[in-house]
């Protein structure tokens, strides 16, 4: 049936070019053949299969995104909360607050810069233990998302999702957070750390008042990894076929 078919469409295409008629009737010739020639199964016409974007269903996409989220966040709280993950990567190194700029130039001059230096240190260390904490918060915004955010991520650009965490998440990500961070914080020394530095600075005179709230800048320059971090993710499952890890990933973004 098909090879008649196609055998149909070829002779109207000839006779289209070949026989003597109108330039009309050539033109409704040639719009029959192409037709009949696109409802044949196999030549990328209506008639065979969908394109795979097409195929997808609203709750395919919505699971899609979930999932791309959801490893995405696995994977950047895996490579920041480890050891060193935001002390020895220059991208997201939390440096010490400004305020305290003052006491690391005056401690370094009396050969006391080794007082500042660990609690730069112990400031990267409290980020890397809370960085696990994000894991939740962020999962129950992903289930949270609406159908309506589905679909304006999954047409945005490359880093939708992210944004859309960001805007949606950072204040209760801070509020969720901001205790363990204070947790962090003492755990690792960081306070010991920072009260040792400025008792020593504070002992030189005539030296201007310093203070710093490391909760506030651990949060701040934490959650500013995290971000940068899964957008990259993000973009990467977006583009990248070997990020697309399941059947689902590769089905959905495939198909974008």
């Amino acid at each position: 049936m098909t090879r008649n078919r196609l055998a149909l469409c070829l002779a109207a295409f000839v006779a289209a070019v070949s026989l003597p008629v109108s330039a009309q009737a050539q033109l409704d010739l040639l719009k029959r053949g192409k037709d009949a020639l696109q409802s044949i199964p196999g030549t990328g016409g209506s008639g065979g299969s969908t394109s795979p974007a097409a195929a997808l269903t609203d709750t395919e996409i919505g699971s899609g995104l979930r999932e791309a989220l959801t490893v995405g966040v696995r994977t950047v709280v895996s490579q920041v909360g480890a050891t060193d993950g935001y002390n020895a990567d220059p991208r997201i190194h939390i440096p010490l607050p400004k305020s305290l700029e003052t006491v690391q130039k005056t401690l370094s001059r009396i050969g006391m810069s080794d007082l500042v230096d660990d609690l730069e240190l112990r400031l990267n260390r409290a980020a890397e233990k809370a960085a696990p904490e994000a894991r939740e918060v962020f999962g129950q915004a992903i289930r949270d998302m609406t159908f309506d955010d589905v679909q304006m991520i999954y047409k945005g650009p490359d880093d939708a999702a992210t944004r859309f965490l960001e805007r949606t998440m950072s204040s209760p990500l801070v509020q969720r957070m901001r205790p363990i961070v204070d947790d962090s914080l003492s755990d690792v020394g960081a306070v010991r750390a920072y009260d040792n530095a400025i008792g020593q600075y504070k002992a030189i005179p005539f030296v201007p008042d310093a203070k710093a709230d490391l909760t506030e800048h651990v949060l701040e320059r934490a959650l500013k990894g995290l971000f940068l971090y899964l957008a990259e993710e993000e973009a990467a499952i977006r583009q990248n076929p070997v990020k697309r890890t399941t059947t689902l990933l590769q089905k959905v973004f495939g198909a974008s």
